[in-house]
């Protein structure tokens, strides 16, 4: 460990450099030519180091990029699991600016996740030097992450069910690797009624915003915070004047899990949802679209080897759980052994704020190479 440790040290000067490269690719999702050219960034500084690379090519999301090492074998086979699209869309650079100051470096993309990706590429150099890469190493980065993962969700499931353990480049959790994400679902709610003069018809309306206003009360309910489900109505709209009856309105609700067994009973609960005032409609759509990724034994004993390790370099690892998603969720529901947040340190995904902590950059590198290392624990 205190090898690969110094050794990271060594690079950090390199692989902020290749962080500020990706940082500089704006890359938002929608945005298919940017992300392509960010993704040939990486392609490119990983086929230097030997990789074997396939394009899994995409019409309307940016290419997929499946980049390998070391030998061909499916014995300890390790996915590292990144993504390059961001949420930030093109020219958010002239007000956010990449630029090292305060011991971070800022920027679009920094922290969730480029700085993840480049530590990946970083960790595997460090291996390959020290003739320590013994096992297949499967770099996945995927365009769609940040919209939900609709392309990308099968090649990810394809390829993490062919591998022992699967290592996610999500941000640390301030510094702890995570062990449980929640699952996510998404349903909008639209609902029909009967417009009508609001003053000289008002008893011939049936309100949809009234009736929308009873679904939300009712979705609301649904929240049980002690097993970990929430339900928020985050956006919601309806009618046209305010002296028309409203004849129309709508809901969207964002749903998290803790539980893969309340991923069903919640779907149950919206296919079961009526109107209250019989003369108004309600359509439902939506559902989980991502399983909870749950603290199994596998994930933990993954984490107790990371533990281990950091604490040679004397890094005291913690683990968390957090409300929010990522493709680890999708490589945990099929079992097999998930440890993510072992990306950079930092804060401010998806915010203004966004950077990274550059001292934590190369003992987590190191970290994340020894892990790599070391192999999926038995």
């Amino acid at each position: 460990m205190r090898a690969l440790l110094a050794g990271a040290r060594k690079k950090e000067p390199t692989l902020l450099d290749l962080i500020r490269q990706l940082v500089l690719a704006e890359s938002p999702s929608d945005q298919k030519p940017a992300v392509d050219a960010c993704m040939a960034l990486a392609a490119a500084h990983a086929q230097a180091l030997g990789a074997r690379i396939k394009l899994h090519k995409q019409k309307h999301f940016g290419d997929i990029l499946e980049a390998r090492f070391g030998p061909k074998s499916a014995s300890g086979r390790v996915l590292l699991l990144g993504h390059l699209d961001t949420v930030w869309s093109i020219g958010t650079l002239q007000s956010m600016p990449c630029r090292v100051r305060d011991g971070r470096l800022w920027g679009p993309g920094t922290l969730d996740m480029k700085a993840g990706v480049a530590m990946a590429l970083t960790a595997i150099e460090l291996l390959l030097e020290a003739g320590e890469l013994n096992r297949e190493i499967v770099l996945l980065l995927n365009s769609d992450e940040e919209v939900g993962s609709p392309v990308s969700r099968p090649i990810t499931e394809k390829i993490a069910s062919q591998c022992q353990a699967v290592y996610v480049l999500e941000p640390a959790q301030e510094l702890a690797y995570k062990t449980a994400r929640k699952g996510t679902g998404d349903w909008r709610i639209d609902i029909k009624g009967i417009s009508a003069h609001a003053g000289v018809d008002f008893t011939r309306g049936a309100s949809a915003v009234r009736e929308l206003a009873r679904v939300v009360e009712t979705v609301s309910g649904w929240t049980d915070l002690k097993r970990g489900l929430t339900v928020s109505v985050g956006v919601a709209g309806g009618g046209t004047k305010t002296n028309v009856i409203p004849a129309e309105a709508w809901a969207e609700v964002d749903v998290r899990i803790a539980r893969t067994a309340d991923g069903a009973r919640i779907e149950r609960k919206f296919a079961g949802l009526k109107a209250m005032d019989k003369r108004c409609s309600l359509t439902v759509t939506g559902g989980i679209n991502r399983p909870p990724m749950e603290r199994t034994r596998g994930t933990v004993r993954l984490f107790e080897q990371a533990r281990s390790l950091a604490a040679e370099i004397g890094l005291e690892l913690e683990e968390a759980a957090t409300g929010g998603a990522s493709d680890g969720n999708l490589t945990s529901a099929l079992g097999i052994p998930t440890l993510d947040g072992m990306g950079a340190v930092g804060e401010g995904a998806h915010a203004r704020h966004e950077s990274i902590l550059i001292e934590h950059l190369a003992p987590r590198t190191a970290l994340l190479a020894a892990m790599l290392g070391a192999g999926a624990p038995a």
